[in-house]
């Protein structure tokens, strides 16, 4: 199995980092600060520059045609090559329940979770929204909606729904959607790895922290590549579900991560620092790179 350990790419410029999503349409990284409802993109100075959407910004994708598809607080928009708002189309009117992560699917469908705020057992749902904005649940009694990606033949969709303590994967087709549910993997916590791995750490103790499977993406070869959340770890699945890598990130709220640059070989983590002091965990929200040899896929675009 390999180790690996990501290198603090940024300060810590927001609070609950989210979504990472290499876009050529966006020139590269975008990434969302989500309870501030802020879109973060790189700029020529390598300042941040930020989009204002809402209350909450949960997940950003390309649009086919130039633009982004936005799940803000508890629906999506919409806006334009420029980044100005055309349309935004409001899933339930609750205030107790948000949009969280999402992705889009190999039909260019958007599929976006929700969780609610107290984080209540089986309140949240997955969504599909078609490219004229219609949308349906397909997935229900959902507690934290987290990551979803597709198998680079798009027959597989791997998801997190957090308090599990699993990824699943569903069979997928345009016809059928997901289907057939199953367990891909129950993540272990690398503890190995844990020891002595976070930036400002207590004595590490073999077995206390828990395997959270946050954000996930998919490589070129298939593989699963999951954030687990409080472990401050990402690891790499293969196919067969056998654990291959573990890349060491020096924040414990390791919360999604995507591959990007130009070859697609870079792994962006972001991290969050929602719920800690401001004593505690210096480099929590800060975003972690690291090399890898294996290509990631390029971004699927919304249709709409």
């Amino acid at each position: 199995m390999n180790r690996l350990s990501a290198q603090r790419l940024t300060p810590s410029w927001v609070y609950h980092g989210e979504g990472p999503c290499w876009s050529p349409e966006w020139g590269g990284l975008a990434w969302v600060d989500m309870l501030a409802g802020d879109i973060l993109t790189f700029g020529r100075d390598e300042q941040p520059r930020r989009q204002h959407v809402g209350t909450v910004a949960a997940c950003v994708r390309p649009r086919i045609n130039g633009g982004q598809i936005i799940a803000v607080e508890r629906g999506v928009l919409l806006t334009d090559a420029a980044g100005n708002p055309e349309r935004e189309v409001t899933l339930w009117e609750s205030p107790e329940i948000r949009m969280n992560e999402g992705g889009v699917a190999p039909d260019g469908t958007f599929y976006i979770g929700s969780m609610a705020y107290d984080q209540s057992e089986g309140s949240a749902t997955l969504y599909r929204v078609s490219p004229d904005l219609k949308w349906e649940p397909v997935l229900e009694n959902v507690t934290i909606s987290n990551g979803i990606a597709w198998s680079p033949d798009g027959s597989l969709a791997y998801y997190n729904d957090t308090p599990t303590g699993e990824v699943s994967v569903f069979d997928w087709s345009a016809a059928n959607g997901l289907h057939n549910r199953r367990t891909f993997v129950a993540p272990v916590v690398d503890d190995d790895a844990a020891a002595g791995a976070w930036d400002d750490h207590e004595e590490y103790e073999p077995g206390s922290v828990p395997a959270n499977p946050d954000g996930l993406t998919v490589d070129s070869d298939g593989a699963v590549w999951v954030a687990l959340n409080g472990a401050g770890q990402v690891h790499r699945y293969l196919p067969d579900g056998t654990l291959d890598t573990v890349v060491s990130v020096g924040a414990q709220q390791t919360t999604a991560c995507t591959l990007g640059g130009q070859d697609l070989r870079t792994l962006y983590i972001t991290t969050s620092r929602e719920n800690l002091p401001n004593d505690v965990q210096p480099t929590a929200g800060s975003l972690y790179s690291v090399r890898v040899a294996i290509p990631g896929l390029p971004t699927a675009r919304f249709a709409g």
